[in-house]
């Protein structure tokens, strides 16, 4: 069989870079001139990006990365797929690449992170009556999938996990704490902080969601639902032994994994939605958005 064409690169590394904007016009040049699309943020802190492109185009990506001894031990998580999954070039230099929101505070995880789990030992750990698991994304992101059992913080920001911990910590001191994201870059700044803030067995999915799904052992067994990723794809499959659909669409209840933005604009809200009903929906995700949008159209 043909090997599809494109492949999707997920990575990060946190590493010393001295000047995070000539670092940003280096990378924005290596990748137009590799005609790569995606999103990258660099800081002092390191790097973190999403590419897509062809696959010789993004294997010489890869090869320049491992020849800069800054990021020569950088992992990277590949997917195939037929065509690119952004639409341009993103390239920017920020304070951080994941935002915890903690300031002057903000953690290293080269000083403070939690105990990296294998996929095989998070497969482990997650049948431990005594563990945790603490979903370290989005509410939307968890709305899409999720491991089974895990905690969905009420949070629409990353940012806003720690006053969250605060608020609960009762319900999770003492226990071993499993936690995970994407693919992995929130949970080493996370689980540092959970570190710092005195919780004695704190630990995280190395790789992430992603690697867990591709884990030859592991297969993405137990998590339901898809993976949100940040690019056109929004769903991308994990579970490759009991998978199953935890979403529904919001107007017949029918279980559905398909994300559609809100027609209204002010509104623009992620919402389930099937495509039998997005006819009659319009794409709006309530009868107030429609009525809105019908009064500022008059």
């Amino acid at each position: 069989m043909e090997q599809p064409p494109f492949l999707v690169l997920l990575y990060y590394l946190y590493t010393d870079i001295e000047d995070p904007e000539l670092y940003r016009d280096q990378q924005r040049a290596l990748c137009e001139e590799l005609g790569l699309f995606g999103r990258i943020i660099v800081a002092k802190e390191g790097i973190n990006g999403t590419l897509s492109g062809p696959r010789s185009a993004c294997e010489a990506y890869i090869e320049a990365m491992h020849a800069d001894p800054r990021t020569a031990a950088m992992t990277f998580k590949i997917d195939e797929e037929q065509d690119h999954v952004f639409p341009k070039l993103s390239v920017k230099a920020r304070d951080e690449i994941v935002t915890l929101g903690l300031g002057d505070e903000d953690i290293s995880p080269n000083e403070y992170t939690g105990k990296h789990l294998t996929p095989k030992e998070w497969k482990e750990e997650m049948e431990n009556p005594e563990a945790v698991i603490l979903d370290a994304r989005n509410d939307y992101e968890y709305d899409l999938g999720h491991f089974k059992g895990a905690i969905r913080p009420d949070i629409g920001n990353f940012k806003e996990l720690p006053e969250w911990i605060k608020e609960h910590r009762e319900e999770l001191d003492g226990k071993k704490i499993l936690t995970y994201c994407t693919g992995g870059i929130r949970c080493e700044k996370f689980s540092g902080f959970l570190v710092k803030e005195g919780f004695e067995d704190v630990n995280q999915l190395l790789g992430g969601i992603v690697e867990y799904g591709k884990d030859p052992e592991a297969r993405g067994e137990n998590y339901d639902g898809e993976c949100y990723v940040f690019d056109q794809r929004v769903g991308v499959p994990v579970n490759h032994v009991n998978p199953s659909t935890v979403s529904h669409c919001i107007h017949c209840g029918e279980e559905s994994s398909r994300y559609v933005n809100c027609a209204y604009p002010p509104c623009n809200d992620q919402h389930f939605c099937c495509e039998k009903c997005e006819p009659a929906s319009g794409r709006y995700c309530c009868e107030k958005c429609r009525d809105a949008a019908a009064a500022a159209a008059s």
